[in-house]
């Protein structure tokens, strides 16, 4: 009975998704656009190569490629919970949490649907960027899935944070650019902490606090065959906290009393 629950809670994500094919390629559009034409210039400041920590020359374009990857797991993370705001409103959010099963497993059915829809945009991107000469080995890929699913959850449990402090829609909405635009140019996405040091030892600390930035070193260390420990375990600390908060925010007493 909890396969087929969490089964009927996936189909309804990714039917949903796939009967939205504004939202597929509007996914896609910003990290192309960043790839295709920031970058040019991104890369005349920072210079044609730099070094990151994997003990090789590379350009500027597969620098950012998992930051990009991370931004689109982050817009797909708010715009699974937006929905999330629109079901509450329309009283199938409701419906779903009246269901006997535990609160936890229904809202983590539904991060998890979530995040499922954000690994396929982060797929398509990859296949994109391949084709744009943006290339990784075989192992890179197989190694980067389990992190950007982490990463995927991690930032579909922010969401999930946010959709149950959130009543209107138009208020998430606000929100959603409050929160998505601060974490994604606080990172190491567009370049790396070492360059941010240089510029700004305070504003390079909060880099380094920023959840964010060690989703995107994950995803990165991963492209490369290679596993950075703190950036997992911080990822996935940050992943827990969040969805407690969640869990915590659509308590029923808690939801009444607002």
């Amino acid at each position: 009975m909890a396969l087929i629950a969490l089964r009927a809670i996936l189909g309804r994500e990714l039917s949903r998704f796939l009967t939205q094919r504004e939202r597929f390629f509007a996914a896609l559009v910003r990290p192309l656009v960043w790839l295709f034409v920031f970058a040019a210039g991104f890369r005349a400041a920072l210079g044609l190569s730099i070094i990151p920590p994997y003990q090789t020359y590379i350009t500027y374009e597969t620098y950012i490629v998992p930051g990009l990857c991370c931004m689109i797991l982050l817009f797909s993370g708010m715009q699974s919970s937006l929905s999330l705001v629109n079901d509450r409103e329309s009283g199938a959010m409701r419906l779903m949490l009246t269901a006997p099963w535990p609160r936890w497993f229904l809202l983590g059915a539904k991060l998890l649907a979530g995040a499922l829809v954000g690994v396929l945009q982060v797929a398509a991107f990859l296949v994109v960027a391949w084709m744009y000469g943006l290339r990784f080995t075989a192992w890179g890929y197989l190694a980067a899935l389990p992190a950007v699913v982490l990463a995927g959850l991690m930032l579909g449990a922010l969401g999930l944070f946010l959709s149950a402090r959130v009543r209107q829609l138009e208020n998430f909405a606000g929100i959603m650019n409050f929160v998505i635009f601060p974490m994604f140019f606080m990172s190491s996405a567009l370049y790396p902490l070492w360059k941010m040091q240089e510029s700004s030892p305070l504003l390079a600390t909060l880099c380094r606090a920023n959840p964010f930035t060690h989703a995107v070193e994950l995803v990165r260390f991963a492209l490369y065959g290679q596993l950075n420990l703190p950036a997992l375990g911080w990822t996935a600390l940050a992943c827990a906290l969040f969805f407690g908060l969640a869990l915590w925010g659509y308590e029923p007493a808690r939801t009444r009393a607002r």
